[in-house]
C-alpha cells in the first residue's frame, strides 16, 4: 500500500512544482515537449489507430462476426482450422467464424469498457479527493477529521490487490458488461480520490494562495476556485494511464468468464478466453486478441509516461 501511496503522492508534487516554477503556461510548455517526443508520437499513433478501428469496425468488417459461415471447414473433434487465406485474413475461429471481423468489431466493446470504467473511477475519484483536500484547505477541525475518515477509507482500498478487488466486485453483481465496468472503475477511484488530493494539499502552499489569503480572499473560493483546478493535470495524466490498466482488467475479467453472457458477442477478453483450449492446434486465436489487449494498453501507457515527463519540472530544458 505504501509504494503505490508514495508514487500518487509523489505524482501530485511533481506536478504542483512544475505549476509554480514557470511562468510559461503549463499546458503550453507541455505540449511543446510531447511534440518533440518520440514516445509520445508512437503512443498517440498507437491509440488513434485503435480510436479510429473501434468507431469504425463494425462498417468495415467483411462479415458478421457472429456468423458461422463456413461450418463444414472446421472441425475442432480432429484439430482441423483454416488459417489465414484470400477470403479471410485471419483465418476461421472454433465456431468457423470470421477473426478479422471478430477483432475489428470486438475493439468496440474493449474502448468502450475502458472509457466507461475510466470515467466512472475519474469522476467519483475526483469528486471524493476534491472533498478531502477543500476541506483540508478550508482548515478547522472538521475538515481534518472528514479527511482522515475518507483517506483511511481509501488506504484501505489502496491496499488490495485491484485484480481481486475488481473478480470480487464483478462476481457479487453477476455476469455483465455492466459489472466489468462499475468492477473496474470502482478500482480506480482511490487511486484518482488520492491523487487529486495530494495535488490540491500541493497546491495550497502555493504563492498565489498566500497572496490570495493576504488580500482576504475567502477561503473556499480558494479552494474551489483556484486551487482545484490548479490541481487537475496530474489527474488527466493518471486518466491516461489509467485507460491502459482498465482495457487489460476488463480483459481479464472477460477471460475468467465475468464479462458479457452472451459470448458470441466478439470481445479481445471473451476471444482469448475461448481460444485456450485450442492453443495446440490453432494458437493464432489466441495471438490475435492477445496482441491487441498488448499494443492498446502500450499505446496509452506509452502517452501517459510521455505526458508524466513533460509536466516534471526536473525534465524540463
Amino acid at each position: 500500500m505504501s509504494t503505490k501511496t508514495d508514487k500518487i503522492d509523489r505524482l501530485a508534487e511533481l506536478t504542483a512544482s512544475s505549476e509554480t516554477t514557470t511562468g510559461q503556461s503549463l499546458w503550453v510548455e507541455a505540449m511543446r515537449r510531447l511534440r518533440r517526443s518520440k514516445m509520445a508520437l508512437i503512443g498517440a499513433a498507437v491509440i488513434s489507430v485503435f480510436l479510429v478501428l473501434a468507431v469504425i469496425g463494425p462498417w468495415i468488417a467483411p462479415y458478421d462476426p457472429t456468423a458461422q459461415l463456413w461450418r463444414g471447414e472446421v472441425f475442432t473433434n480432429r484439430n482441423v482450422f483454416v488459417g489465414p487465406r484470400g477470403e479471410n485474413w485471419l483465418g476461421l475461429d472454433h465456431l468457423a467464424r470470421d477473426e478479422l471481423s471478430r477483432m475489428l468489431v470486438g475493439a468496440r466493446q474493449t474502448l468502450l469498457v475502458g472509457i466507461v470504467a475510466t470515467l466512472l473511477g475519474l469522476s467519483v475519484g475526483a469528486l471524493i479527493g476534491g472533498a478531502s483536500g477543500a476541506a483540508l484547505t478550508l482548515g478547522g477541525a472538521v475538515g481534518k477529521r472528514i479527511d482522515t475518515v475518507v483517506m483511511r477509507f481509501i488506504d484501505m482500498m489502496l491496499a488490495l490487490p485491484s485484480l481481486l478487488l475488481a473478480v470480487s466486485i464483478a462476481a457479487v453483481m453477476g455476469q455483465s458488461l455492466l459489472a466489468v465496468m462499475i468492477a473496474v472503475g470502482v478500482v480506480q477511484i482511490p487511486i484518482f480520490a488520492r491523487l487529486l488530493r495530494g495535488a490540491m494539499l500541493a497546491q495550497g502552499g502555493s504563492d498565489y494562495v498566500l497572496a490570495a489569503q493576504s488580500l482576504g480572499v475567502r477561503k473556499r473560493r480558494i479552494a474551489l476556485g483556484h486551487v482545484l483546478p490548479n490541481s487537475l493535470s496530474p489527474v488527466i495524466v493518471q486518466a491516461t494511464l489509467s485507460l491502459a490498466t482498465a482495457i487489460i482488467e476488463a480483459a481479464a475479467l472477460s477471460f475468467l468468464g465475468l464479462g458479457n453472457p452472451d459470448a458470441s458477442q466478439p470481445e479481445w477478453g471473451v476471444m482469448l478466453a475461448q481460444a485456450q483450449d485450442y492453443l495446440d492446434a490453432a494458437p493464432m486465436l489466441a495471438v490475435y486478441p492477445a496482441l491487441g489487449i498488448i499494443i492498446t494498453a502500450l499505446g496509452f501507457t506509452l502517452l501517459g509516461e510521455a505526458m508524466r515527463e513533460a509536466l516534471d519540472p526536473k525534465l524540463r530544458s
